[in-house]
């Protein structure tokens, strides 16, 4: 099995490592990410101007990298179109500095690349790790989560494109009691404007922050991951031409599993 794959917070990010680390361990890595965080890109191509791709020291040993003065999707188009010899078997992209649930999703950039990987006819993935503010990231658990997805795609030979959208609470693996199928649910983040001063000129910072308490469905990404719930959640991006209920539901048994869920 070969896997690509890519991020929205940068080459540099200890998730997108974590992630290459543990897909290693199924098939062969390559990974082609953004030179610097674009978190938020969405789906947004570079059309407009010329990309630079270089290649980049990878940490691990057999995975070769290239860091790319461009977005998510743009590496993922690299990728399977010129930086390399062979197809790919499965796209990946994560493992994002938080959840990436709800209609938040479409301003994802760590969904936006997994998403160029489904366009391309690929089984792909989008994985996210949430935290607490002021909380060290936990990485661990959302790699071996992928690690697991991806074995299952490998030895059930799933090869119909299908975007799966991965989000992994912040608990340690012990406390994970359940892997839920989900829905995407309503709107995780809201945006507030910070205004500020450079001299005589006006900046404005959007930001994020978390609603205040709101009924969540049960089923959705948001409830399954604020209640301590892995989260899979199939997005039909075209509209009935994703993969079956049921293949993502054997998907899905596998990896509860593989974790005794």
């Amino acid at each position: 099995m070969r896997i690509l794959i890519t991020n929205d917070d940068g080459i540099y990010s200890e998730g997108l490592w974590k992630l290459a680390e543990a897909l290693s361990e199924i098939g062969q890595v390559s990974v082609v990410a953004p030179d610097r965080n674009l978190s938020g890109a969405g789906t947004a191509m570079t059309l407009i101007s010329i990309i630079r791709a270089d290649k980049f020291a990878s940490p691990l040993s057999g995975v070769e990298a290239y860091a790319v003065q461009g977005t998510p999707s743009d590496c993922v188009v690299l990728g399977m179109k010129t930086l390399f010899n062979s197809p790919f078997d499965v796209v990946a992209s994560g493992i994002n500095q938080g959840a990436n649930i709800g209609m938040d999703v479409l301003i994802s950039g760590t969904v936006g690349g997994a998403l160029r990987g489904y366009f391309n006819g690929v089984p792909s993935m989008a994985v996210s790790s949430a935290y607490r503010d002021k909380q060290e990231i936990r990485y661990e658990l959302a790699a071996e989560v992928a690690r697991e997805l991806a074995r299952s795609l490998r030895d059930r030979n799933v090869t119909e494109p299908m975007l799966l959208n991965v989000n992994v609470p912040d608990q340690e693996r012990a406390s994970i009691e359940c892997l839920d199928v989900t829905n995407l649910g309503p709107v995780a983040y809201i945006e507030e404007v910070e205004t500020g001063q450079d001299g005589i000129r006006t900046h404005y910072w959007v930001r994020h922050r978390r609603p205040a308490d709101i009924d969540v469905p049960s089923g959705t990404d948001v409830w399954a991951v604020r209640n301590g719930r892995i989260s899979i959640t199939p997005l039909d991006i075209l509209g009935g031409n994703q993969c079956s209920s049921s293949t993502v539901e054997a998907l899905a048994r596998d990896v509860r599993g593989a974790f005794n869920l």
